[in-house]
């Protein structure tokens, strides 16, 4: 797809100022560092002008139809929810159309539907750094708290599956005590349905109750074995605060003037995280589909389409020569 010289300076001038750096910030735009190079030079030795693009005798063979642009922006107005990368995931899976991340976002900046993308600095040394590699291996919790108009606060305790970012179990506490963290690993366990010989690893901050004795007592017995991050490092729990910020810029949109209001739209919430979702260091799946093991097969048959959509351009392409 085209750019036009507009377009390539705010690039120009969006990677200048990113805090990401170069490499990164061109990644997230989908744009090869040749090609910014290109730019940039030609921007550095004729301004603007250098930036416009040159004519062209034929069009490329994998120009994206105009029909299925016309669905990029059929779709976006449907979904305003969805970012350019969520977009051209739900046009593969539901569609059975391929069309890139940087092409949809393209498409949806010319027709005015986005903004230039904010970029948000996260640190991969601020992850956990024992990986895990299945479901079930460790599980993630912390509390996060929310108000209800009349009635106070609220302390809502989860349990996140760390290798697929599911939420195993949550609930709506009224403190943050060590029986309120039994009573959700007892729930989460019962969801979970695990075999005796299957037990998860806990890892959770240092809170006083996280802490407690009578909880070590507790999981002991249950064969779970606690894991305590760092101390003034939150980071370590960075899914599930990760998750928390997700869920707390949706959620706390509304007031809520009863806990069964709250409780409801956290449902809708958790819901929509664990099976709609598209998560970028998933592979752009959900985590219910790592969690339920549908990964595998669903990067396959995006593959297939993938290679199916680019084979009809390429056909189109040649029957549109053959008449010229």
């Amino acid at each position: 797809m085209r750019i036009s010289a507009a377009e390539k300076q705010e690039i120009i001038q969006l990677v200048d100022r990113s805090e990401l750096g170069v490499n990164k910030t061109l990644q997230q735009l989908g744009i090869a560092k040749s090609t910014f190079y290109n730019w940039y030079k030609a921007y550095l030795e004729k301004g603007s002008e250098g930036l416009a693009a040159q004519k062209k005798t034929r069009r490329q063979w994998n120009s994206i139809p105009e029909e299925q642009k016309q669905l990029v922006v059929e779709v976006a107005l449907d979904h305003p929810e969805l970012s350019p990368r969520e977009l051209a995931c739900r046009l593969t899976d539901e569609q059975e159309v391929f069309i890139s991340e940087s092409s949809v976002y393209r498409i949806l900046k010319a027709k005015g539907l986005v903004t230039t993308p904010q970029h948000i600095l996260l640190s991969a040394g601020d992850e956990f750094s024992d990986k895990t590699h299945f479901v079930h291996q460790m599980w993630q919790t912390d509390f996060t708290y929310l108000k209800v108009l009349g009635w106070g606060w609220y302390y809502l305790s989860t349990i996140l599956d760390d290798y697929s970012r599911f939420i195993v179990h949550w609930e709506l506490c009224r403190g943050m005590t060590a029986e309120d963290v039994k009573r959700t690993v007892d729930h989460a366990m019962s969801k979970a349905g695990l075999a005796k010989h299957q037990r998860p690893r806990l890892l959770s901050d240092n809170g006083s109750c996280y802490v407690a004795a009578d909880l070590k007592t507790f999981l002991k017995d249950k064969g779970i074995t606690p894991v305590h991050g760092r101390q003034c490092h939150p980071q370590t729990q960075g899914k599930i605060e990760r998750y928390h910020r997700s869920m707390k810029n949706v959620v706390k949109l509304d007031h809520y003037y009863c806990p069964e209001e709250l409780i409801a739209a956290l449902e809708q919430f958790v819901h929509y995280y664990n099976n709609q979702r598209y998560h970028e260091s998933l592979d752009n799946v959900t985590p219910a589909d790592v969690y339920w093991g549908r990964k595998e097969q669903i990067l396959k048959r995006r593959k297939r389409i993938k290679k199916q959509s680019l084979a009809k351009r390429k056909e189109l392409y040649q029957m549109e020569k053959l008449k010229t």
